[in-house]
């Protein structure tokens, strides 16, 4: 076809057949000019402002509300406005960095892990509905590089003893010790001061100590976010656990309960893959934990210990927080090691105490148990003691006790009553709790309203109960088939109304007799 013929069909002009004879691409569309706008003027000052601040003290640079006023006072510019100017400084300001070659390209240098080798270590926190109370707690990770094997735990802290434990669990759980670097935050558990901008830092005493028993060979990150991609596989793992396993929130009664079903979590993740690896962190794991180092035999002790002095209300103030130990104690000094979750008060070598560990401050954990002996001289002091609403709180002190505590009362009067119950109270450190209650209410229905007729129906629960192998020995006959209660036990028992028993029923079969033949 001619040119003329083409122009003719597709009516178009003579210049647009020749281009589209010379290339079958058509030509880049032209970029339009830009257009014009009132800061156009000021543009040169604005840059010229930008260029002196690269030598200005990192302190005394422009801000874009300092540049507006600039303009405004030496310039007049009364015809632009502070968006204008915060639009243009936040484009110019990089790139006349860059210009300048003292700006940085914000990229990424991909990252080759050997086997066993590396890992990263890291908190994040996290809400958990905490026997019914919304509290903020801390999730400890452990992620070794290579197989992205990550290991977890819930602490009320992020203190130095719950960094210690959620270590010692995280190497048990993988069987060993990575052979290099382990990648943390500055955080204050391990890291007591930063020396200037360098990687040298001055560890704490103890997290030296723990690095020593167990060969860890730590890496610290840059300070602040210019060093959270230092790290960024344990980063974005908190991410994904706290996404993919605690949402919606996890309702528990204990942090017990809930690591354990993070236990459970952590193995069902070694099926998974991230992202387009071609095998599962399991597969990679087993590459991983064949190149660990050995645990040490011997364990770490991760709890603080402290020697604090037991005041007048019987009680030990640890981290700005107050518990309960045995009145026996009161004016001694006890040892008290503090775990992550719990502390244990020892008197000398014997165990006396063991408390949950709170999680806020100014707060008060007693054990009523801690105080029978002090209730037994006073009984006035039940009623409103802190301890028994304690009690009640944590269903330790039922609606049972309630009831006979207030029978005992109404049969024996206020002081004896209330030193029934003390007493009912103590058989708690011989008896199960469960059989306790089963002894208070069987009590309660008969009416036998003393701590002994208690304890005869709590063991009479606890015999039905045991197994068969723990049953008593039948009685060999000659023998008296039970022991007789003491005469002080006798004489508080309710009297027996019941009417004497009766063979009356039986003469019926007097009457049915036939006569002996022989005595006719």
């Amino acid at each position: 076809m001619s040119v003329r013929a083409l122009k003719r069909k597709y009516g178009v002009g003579y210049e647009t057949v020749q281009r589209a004879l010379a290339s079958s691409l058509p030509e880049p569309r032209k970029k339009m000019r830009p257009r014009e706008t009132r800061l156009d003027p000021y543009k040169p000052v604005i840059d010229a402002i930008l260029t002196a601040d690269l030598t200005a003290p990192r302190k005394q640079r422009h801000t874009v509300k300092r540049i507006y006023d600039r303009l405004l006072d030496e310039h007049d510019a009364v015809d632009i406005s502070y968006q204008m100017v915060r639009g243009y400084v936040a484009d110019r300001r990089q790139e006349i960095r860059l210009q300048a070659g003292k700006g940085v390209v914000d990229a990424f240098v991909p990252q080759t892990h050997k086997p066993g080798a590396e890992a990263e270590v890291d908190f994040g926190d996290v809400t958990v509905k905490l026997a019914g109370e919304l509290v903020t707690c801390y999730l400890f990770a452990f992620r070794l590089s290579y197989s992205g094997k990550a290991v977890h735990r819930i602490f009320a802290s992020a203190g130095q003893e719950a960094f210690f434990e959620g270590h010692v669990h995280a190497l048990n759980v993988l069987g060993g010790v990575p052979t290099g670097k382990v990648r943390y935050d500055n955080l204050r558990a391990a890291v007591a001061q930063v020396l200037g901008l360098s990687r040298r830092r001055v560890e704490a005493e103890r997290w030296t100590a723990f690095r020593s028993h167990y060969g860890l060979e730590a890496f610290y990150c840059q300070p602040g976010i210019r060093g959270a991609h230092e790290k960024g596989g344990v980063e974005g793992q908190i991410g994904w656990f706290r996404r993919n396993r605690l949402v919606p929130v996890p309702e528990v009664d204990t942090l017990a309960e809930l690591n354990a079903m993070i236990d459970r979590w952590d193995q069902e993740d070694d099926a998974r893959r991230i992202r387009s690896r071609p095998r599962t962190i399991g597969e990679y794991f087993a590459a991983d934990q064949s190149l660990l180092v050995p645990l040490p035999e011997e364990p770490f002790e991760t709890g603080r210990l402290s020697t604090p002095r037991v005041d007048r209300y019987s009680q030990i103030c640890v981290r700005m927080n107050r518990y309960s130990v045995p009145v026996r104690l009161i004016g001694r000094t006890v040892r008290v090691m503090l775990h992550a979750s719990e502390l244990v008060v020892y008197d000398g070598r014997e165990e006396v105490a063991r408390h949950e560990r709170l999680i806020a401050r100014g707060a008060t954990r007693l054990e009523l148990d801690h105080y029978l002996e002090a209730l037994v001289r006073k009984p006035g002091a039940p009623p409103g003691a802190t301890a028994l609403d304690q009690a009640r709180a944590a269903g330790r002190f039922t609606p049972i006790h309630d009831a006979w505590w207030q029978a005992a009362v109404k049969a024996h009067g206020e002081r004896e009553g209330t030193r029934a119950l003390i007493e009912v109270l103590l058989l708690s450190r011989h008896l199960p709790h469960e059989h306790l209650i089963t002894g208070l209410a069987s009590a309660l229905k008969t009416g036998a309203l003393t701590a002994d007729a208690v304890a005869l129906e709590a063991r009479k629960a606890a015999d039905a109960d045991a197994e068969p192998e723990d049953l008593p020995q039948p009685v060999v006959p000659g023998q008296p088939g039970f022991a007789p209660l003491p005469a002080a036990v006798r004489a508080h028992l309710p009297p027996d109304r019941r009417p004497p028993p009766s063979v009356a029923h039986y003469d019926q079969l007097l009457r049915l007799r036939r006569p002996d033949p022989t005595t006719l």
